[in-house]
């Protein structure tokens, strides 16, 4: 794969705002946007994590950050309107399913009720062209199929976190077809991506964060679903769809567009965790080793595929990164980070140039 999936020109001097910024994949998407010369607003919350990249790379540096809930109606709309953005990227969420078990009301509040509040300052704004609100491959019903999930497959979830990704994606289908009808109305689609990796995310009970903290304190990662097998592909290879998607719906025929779009990998990236984790003990090396740890976990899917056909038929769109090579992309960031981890200015450009990496296509060894 040689070419990008973002064009940096369309990208250069537009207004932006982001919710969620500070964010793993947020952080991702402002420093990305910031490089194409983006006028970047974030709204979100502190930063979910210490350590977390949004700090580590001084990402507020380059953007205008505001600290503010999503459930808070009134503050949203003032901070929206104050940006003057035409593109809105929706990431703001309670993102962990364990955590959605623990706190399952403040998970839906934060999931529905934040969608909806962003969707009703969306109609107060009339400069807004296009709006990406980002959900999960979670969203779907268990089939137990195994099959790669479409589209047009039934939405669902049996634990909290995936039921309020399910009703997200309802609420923003019911605004759209009940207040973004007209011609000139702001054009509003859902992305829904496989399991993201890349440097930067130290969030709790996710396999590549874990994997990380045990490698750099030299302790055996305690692997709890060997056999889950999950859609993973780089940070990048999402963001670069979320990107692309925003252009077409700013696009003359955007309307077109304005419906639900999978994100993922090559069906030969559907991986068990025990197959991402074996790769990663081969490309740290340094005596990294497995354990296998019981599953304390209610329920959790064990085989999760998703199909992308419509965002490689439609957008032109396809995955640059194959999950051998983002892995080596994460670990190399996470192996930096080690070695200087108060060093922002190291790790802005690290993560800058990464970016840069992907955008032409390169792939370039572990460090």
């Amino acid at each position: 794969m040689t070419r990008a999936s973002a064009n940096p020109s369309f990208w250069a001097g537009r207004d932006v705002f982001v919710t969620g910024h500070t964010g793993f994949k947020g952080a991702w998407l402002s420093l990305w946007l910031q490089q194409m010369g983006a006028n970047v607003t974030g709204f979100s919350l502190a930063p979910p994590t210490t350590p977390n990249l949004f700090e580590a790379a001084q990402v507020a540096h380059g953007m205008t950050s505001v600290l503010g809930d999503i459930r808070d109606y009134e503050l949203l709309a003032t901070a929206l309107a104050k940006s003057r953005a035409s593109i809105v990227f929706h990431l703001a969420a309670q993102s962990i399913v364990s955590e959605g078990y623990r706190l399952a009301r403040e998970t839906f509040a934060t999931n529905l009720t934040g969608t909806v509040n962003l969707l009703d300052t969306i109609r107060e704004c009339e400069n807004i062209q296009a709006a990406v609100v980002i959900t999960s491959d979670k969203c779907y019903a268990p089939s137990g199929s195994g099959t790669a999930l479409i589209e047009a497959d039934p939405l669902g979830g049996k634990d909290p976190y995936s039921a309020s990704k399910s009703c997200a994606e309802i609420a923003v289908a019911s605004w759209r077809h009940s207040f973004f009808v007209e011609s000139d109305a702001c054009r509003i689609a859902t992305a829904r991506a496989g399991n993201v990796i890349g440097g930067g995310d130290w969030s709790v009970h996710r396999l590549l964060p874990d994997i990380a903290r045990a490698f750099i304190a030299k302790e055996a990662l305690k692997l709890r679903m060997p056999n889950a097998i999950r859609p993973w592909q780089h940070v990048l290879d999402a963001l670069g769809g979320y990107l692309q998607l925003a252009e077409r719906l700013c696009a003359e025929d955007g309307g077109n567009f304005a419906r639900a779009w999978n994100f993922g990998p090559a069906a030969a990236d559907h991986l068990t965790a025990q197959q991402v984790a074996e790769r990663c003990v081969k490309l740290w090396g340094e005596s990294a080793s497995i354990e296998f740890a019981g599953n304390n976990f209610q329920q959790e899917t064990h085989s999760l595929r998703l199909d992308a056909t419509q965002a490689r038929q439609l957008l032109n769109w396809y995955p640059v990164w194959s999950a051998d090579e983002a892995l080596r992309h994460t670990l190399s960031w996470y192996r930096q980070w080690r070695d200087a981890p108060t060093d922002a200015h190291l790790i802005n450009r690290m993560t800058l140039s990464q970016i840069s990496e992907y955008s032409a296509g390169n792939v370039s060894p572990l460090h």
